[in-house]
């Protein structure tokens, strides 16, 4: 089976523990206002994407295999899972050979009332060691402003993760005027305190070093007046985070013990 990779990063140090060695795969859903990456939206076999196999993509992984003992394989996007035939196939392979699997994904795909949709995610979660998840937004009609689709599979996303057992870290990028908002950042605490499979939440600042690229793609770029976060701006929005994670857990914690 072929993929359209996009391009690869040999030692990724942002992308799951240790050093990765992290494939971008070609073609997304999304169409986010803050997307760094428009070039790998098409799907399939594009100008900048170049068709490789599983097993050549683990044979170039080996020649790096001294420096990525701590860390292991990554494959992020795009959308990673607009190929998940390939990832199945890839990580299944890296599975047999010890190799740490981890998944950057926004679960956008995931269908949980079409049983041959989740039959393939079952296999995809059985050779994945860490989801990586990507929460644009988590008001449902806001995610469809910044990325013209619904949050709904993603939430459901989550919800499968948690009930297979699966380790995610959880990733937001905070937009000033868009998702630094106290209401919906302390909502996505709240929401994220309801589940014990959450390993880490990592809360990033949005960056603008895209406009050239768009630029060069002859693409609109939607946030042009948009300002990079303060860094007490990024203080605060991680502390309304943690405040409605705490008190959502803190209210399990009640609510056990009345129980």
């Amino acid at each position: 089976m072929v993929g359209y990779v996009h391009s690869i990063e040999t030692t990724g140090t942002v992308d799951g523990p240790g050093l990765r060695y992290v494939v971008f795969l070609q073609g997304c859903p999304l169409r986010c206002k803050f997307c760094h990456n428009p070039d790998t939206w098409s799907l399939g076999k594009a100008d900048n994407s170049t068709p490789q196999t599983a097993d050549e993509i683990l044979d170039d992984f080996y020649r790096y295999r001294n420096f990525l003992k701590s860390g292991g394989l990554t494959v992020t996007g795009g959308e990673p899972l607009m190929q998940i035939d390939f990832v199945i196939e890839l990580f299944t392979k890296a599975k047999s050979k010890g190799i740490h699997t981890c998944l950057d994904t926004s679960g956008i795909t995931f269908n949980k009332n079409k049983p041959h949709i989740v039959e393939k995610f079952d296999k995809l979660i059985a050779v994945t060691d860490l989801f990586l998840l990507d929460i644009k937004h988590i008001d449902s009609v806001e995610h469809v402003k910044l990325t013209k689709q619904p949050n709904t599979n993603i939430i459901n996303f989550l919800h499968y993760l948690e009930d297979n057992n699966k380790d995610v870290w959880i990733r937001h990028v905070v937009i000033p005027g868009i998702t630094l908002h106290d209401k919906y950042l302390y909502q996505l605490g709240l929401f994220l305190g309801d589940f014990s499979n959450i390993k880490a939440i990592d809360v990033i600042p949005y960056h603008n070093m895209a406009i050239e690229k768009y630029k060069e793609l002859n693409i609109y770029y939607p946030l042009l007046e948009t300002p990079i976060p303060t860094s007490e701006e990024m203080t605060y929005a991680k502390q309304l985070i943690i405040n409605g994670y705490r008190n959502s857990k803190r209210k399990q914690a009640n609510k056990e013990k009345s129980d």
